[in-house]
């Protein structure tokens, strides 16, 4: 939970609490040194204050004393003013001393000192007052005890002020080689602290600048034309990790549009390679029937020429055969039409079979089942014609009595299916198998054939229906007849829906 809130810490709040960090301990560190140097600096000022004191102590122990000499030679009242103003300062100094009973030497020769100096004092008062009294006797005892007392106490105040002096030496000594090591110290701290902040400030700087490196290289990569580049982790939430999180899904972006162009490209030449393979069936086909037949156009209106005639003749049935052998031939000459519907081509097989009856003396038996709703499915065009054809080539023709095909065309599930049945020979499974996988070849091409082969009809229905179950031929063995059955889209269906 921490580490997330770290991470969501933007990149600008992050070097600033960086300065501010290592400067505010540059700043700690250098306020405790000068509290340290300060603190030795004071103890020592202080060593040589006590010898400082005592000094100015004795020095006014002294005038104490030579005020009052003066005052006793001379009585005037100046120099009497000015040993009152001496004894109450002395009396002040005095109020410095330590009076407390401890095991101290040094506090124990203080206390002494001011209680001499007090007892001094009070001869000293004896001694001025046995003066203005005109006592001589008493004031010179006074005066000789005061003196004596004077002489002790300087004595006594210089032994204090040698042992302090000896005392505060030894002491200065220690705290100089003290602050030598305070000194080094302090170096030692000021060199690890800069040291220290200069890791912590290399460091942070590393962390803020890893992700960018690793960013610059994936995007040299990209712009290599390189999107199969492994995705930068997002290490944090700030800056850093919004682009880095923002470059992943822009290089997943590309990859993925990069991946639809490539699918989209593919589909696009598959589709035009199904186009253009099913024109050059188509082609195929026109071709071979065109080959198969004299100058249709010619032909064509050759027919109608004698359809005319035999109508002025009045032969009726000529007149009939010869209009329906003309539309046959012009259903096969229609242009750039690739796609026509079941009802054109169900007419188209009418028109054939009626030839073939006419041709064989009525030998085929023709019955539909049509669906009338169906009729306007498209399909491709000329593909029930040579199915009818094999069925008369390879199984009618060859049975030797009267043959029949039932066309049938009705809905299965989502699918149109048209049925083309005969009573023939009927086809083995080796044979039915090698028609299926475009690998059977007619040993010689019927009399009559147009010479397209089920293998054209079969890839042109894959390419129509983008569908591979397009064509089943069904056949119970020989002599029980076969179907054939073409699946087409309900594209009607899908049309209206």
């Amino acid at each position: 939970m921490k580490f997330r809130k770290l991470s969501s810490i933007s990149l600008q709040v992050k070097i600033s609490s960086i300065y501010i960090f290592t400067n505010l301990l540059v700043m700690i560190v250098n306020v405790i040194l000068l509290l340290g140097i300060n603190n030795i600096s004071n103890r020592l000022d202080m060593v040589y204050q006590d010898n400082l004191h005592l000094n100015e102590l004795s020095d006014s122990l002294t005038v104490v004393q030579d005020n009052m000499t003066d005052y006793l030679s001379s009585k005037t009242s100046d120099s009497l003013e000015d040993y009152y103003r001496s004894e109450q300062d002395y009396r002040m100094m005095l109020e410095d001393l330590n009076e407390e009973i401890t095991g101290i030497s040094f506090d124990r020769m203080e206390r002494n000192i001011k209680y001499m100096s007090e007892d001094y004092l009070e001869e000293v008062s004896q001694t001025i007052e046995a003066k203005r009294g005109r006592n001589v006797e008493k004031y010179r005892i006074h005066y000789e005890k005061a003196t004596q007392m004077y002489e002790y106490i300087n004595t006594y105040i210089s032994s204090l002020n040698m042992e302090k002096f000896r005392n505060n030496s030894e002491q200065y000594s220690a705290l100089l080689q003290r602050f030598r090591l305070f000194e080094v110290t302090s170096l030692i701290s000021m060199v690890l602290v800069m040291t220290s902040n200069v890791c912590i400030i290399i460091s942070f700087v590393g962390t803020s600048i890893r992700p960018l490196k690793k960013l610059a290289g994936s995007a040299d990569e990209v712009a290599k034309g390189n999107f199969d580049i492994e995705l930068l982790p997002v290490e944090s939430e700030d800056e850093v990790g919004v682009v880095t999180g923002a470059f992943n899904q822009m290089v997943v972006s590309i990859g993925k549009y990069i991946e639809r162009l490539r699918e989209s490209m593919e589909a696009e030449r598959a589709l035009k390679e199904r186009e253009l393979m099913m024109e050059a069936h188509l082609k195929d086909a026109r071709l071979k029937y065109l080959q198969a037949q004299i100058n249709p156009h010619f032909l064509f209106n050759t027919l109608n020429a004698g359809a005319q005639l035999a109508m002025m003749e009045g032969a009726d049935r000529t007149y009939d055969y010869v209009q329906k052998v003309a539309q046959f031939y012009r259903y096969n000459m229609k242009k750039s039409e690739e796609t026509v519907t079941i009802e054109d081509e169900i007419e188209m097989v009418d028109y054939y079979v009626y030839i073939l009856n006419v041709r064989f003396a009525g030998d085929i038996h023709y019955e539909k089942k049509i669906d009338p709703s169906l009729l306007s499915v498209e399909m491709p065009g000329m593909i029930l014609q040579p199915i009818v054809e094999n069925c008369v080539n390879h199984g009618i023709r060859e049975m030797g009595s009267e043959g029949k095909i039932c066309l049938s065309v009705y809905r299965v599930e989502h699918s149109v299916c048209i049925s083309v049945k005969d009573n023939g020979i009927g086809m083995s499974r080796e044979t039915i198998d090698k028609v299926m996988s475009g690998t059977y070849r007619e040993e010689g091409m019927a009399a009559g054939s147009n010479g397209i082969g089920m293998d054209n009809v079969i890839s042109r229905m894959k390419l129509f229906t983008k569908n591979e179950d397009v064509m089943a031929i069904s056949s119970e063995g020989e002599g029980m007849g076969t179907e054939v059955f073409l699946y087409l889209n309900d594209r009607q269906e899908t049309r209206q829906e």
